[in-house]
């Protein structure tokens, strides 16, 4: 099977030949399956947000290639602009920049770029919002008077209304309450589950990349770290630990229990994996 997405040899650098020059990515390789939910995770400065930009052809690389189903993104400025309908972005913080007069045009803003029949945009809006739970009495207010997470459903919308093959979202829950994050999280695996999608997640919360992903990749200093499924990745809890990112409370309970003695497996990573090892150590040691 062709990745939908791959990486060869990918580098970027800031300002080459500046004395500010920065390499951001470093000769990163990587595929991308089709259908994958893939968790992308990093602290500040890891090159995550670079990488991303990279793979519908908003930053050009200094070196190395990008392929989309198998085609150079950047043959031709045809095709770089082709991709970006293909591969759907969503920037952290995207509910600024709504611009339209109401929700309806925001969210129409990308298929009608695409030069789609009137017909054809109103299908996809209308099929956009209901992804993103957006009622029909929105459609006509502005974008502008609503509410952070309605505006950040509208921005998402804006993008799935596109039929993007791939969907990145760069924190798609940062700065929203519990409330608005579980709900803008399930609206995510929706549109995944409906459509067989592949999604790339930036997150910076562990438990949701535990949680949600088939597949963790890990960026430290431009460089992919590990990259792996959810349990392989977690596995690694103190090196985790050691590049300055967080875990899933439940691996970092479980290491702490390990260093008091407590005999558990060393691939737990969410709640119920927890609870369940340690109800079989306590009933191995005998309690009653």
């Amino acid at each position: 099977m062709t990745p939908i997405i791959r990486a060869e040899a990918l580098q970027h650098t800031y300002s080459a030949g500046t004395p500010f020059e920065k390499v951001a990515i470093d000769q990163i390789n990587l595929d991308i399956e089709p259908g994958q939910l893939v968790g992308i995770i990093g602290h500040t400065g890891s090159g995550k947000s670079t990488f991303i930009q990279h793979l519908n052809g908003l930053l050009k690389p200094t070196s190395g290639t990008v392929y989309f189903d198998g085609e150079d993104i950047h043959r031709s400025k045809e095709a770089t602009r082709d991709v970006r309908f293909s591969v759907g972005l969503v920037f952290q913080y995207p509910e600024y920049q709504l611009f339209e007069e109401t929700v309806y045009k925001d969210i129409a803003f990308g298929p009608k770029n695409m030069k789609l029949s009137e017909k054809e945009v109103d299908e996809r809006v209308k099929e956009a919002a209901h992804f993103v739970g957006l009622s029909d009495d929105l459609m006509e207010c502005s974008p502008l008077e609503l509410s952070g997470g309605q505006k950040r459903r509208i921005a998402i919308a804006g993008v799935i209304a596109m039929r993007p093959k791939v969907l990145i979202l760069d924190e798609p829950t940062a700065g929203l309450d519990p409330a608005g994050c579980r709900d803008i999280l399930q609206n995510i695996l929706d549109y995944k589950r409906e459509t067989e999608s592949t999604v790339l997640l930036v997150t910076h919360s562990m438990d949701d990349a535990a949680r949600l992903a088939d597949r963790l990749i890990v960026f430290h200093s431009g460089h992919i770290a590990f990259d792996g499924t959810p349990p392989e990745v977690f596995s690694h809890t103190l090196e985790l630990l050691e590049i300055g990112l967080d875990v899933p409370q439940a691996a970092r309970i479980a290491e702490a229990l390990r260093e008091r003695g407590v005999k558990l497996p060393e691939s737990i990573y969410t709640a119920d994996q927890l609870r369940d090892a340690v109800l079989d150590a306590w009933k191995g040691a005998g309690a009653c």
